[in-house]
């Protein structure tokens, strides 16, 4: 009976420990292990929804959700945070699919800052196959059903263990100030 109570204070104990909730916008090396960053005056939810745009015959859709409690793995940590998760649909002229990742969890892209003075959200893309094309996507809130998309990729270099078949194509526009109108 002794050991019976005395694993229930530990338990208790141990799971009482909360997990510490910061303000989006924290800086990395100040996210203890763990940590939550939470949108707490919910910056994110404005851009929530269905947007298209054309660029250079291609139509491009993006379905923006927001994802709460993501689980991000550093080297030395990792934490949660509340973000923008970004997956896109490319059609060429004639509605052929050049790229859809609506059922992927690869070539998204997700949400690591915002700039609320700017009313706008800062965006990291892994890439398409191998990489290529990773970088920063911002976002600009417009108004209630328009946004403005920033993107120039920091490396379209490819490495040698990527396999020759590999579709190595960018789809999404590289370009500045381009306005997705929300559907």
């Amino acid at each position: 009976m002794m050991k019976s109570v005395l694993f229930l204070i530990i338990f208790a104990v141990v799971s009482c420990k909360s997990q510490q909730i910061l303000p989006m916008n924290t800086a990395l090396d100040d996210i203890p292990n763990n940590a939550h960053i939470k949108d707490l005056n919910n910056e994110l939810n404005s851009f929530i929804g269905t947007y298209k745009a054309n660029f250079e015959g291609n139509e491009i859709t993006l379905l923006i959700t927001k994802e709460e409690n993501k689980l991000e793995k550093r080297i030395n940590k990792q934490f949660y945070r509340d973000a923008l998760v970004i997956k896109y649909i490319v059609k060429n002229i004639s509605g052929s699919i050049l790229q859809n990742t609506q059922n992927s969890s690869s070539n998204q892209l997700y949400s690591i800052g915002t700039s609320p003075s700017e009313n706008s959200v800062i965006l990291y893309y892994y890439g398409t196959n191998c990489g290529v094309g990773w970088g920063k996507v911002t976002l600009k809130k417009l108004n209630s059903t328009q946004i403005s998309w920033d993107y120039n990729p920091n490396s379209t270099s490819i490495g040698d263990d990527c396999p020759a078949n590999a579709d190595k194509t960018v789809y999404l526009p590289e370009t500045d100030n381009l306005i997705f109108t929300k559907q």
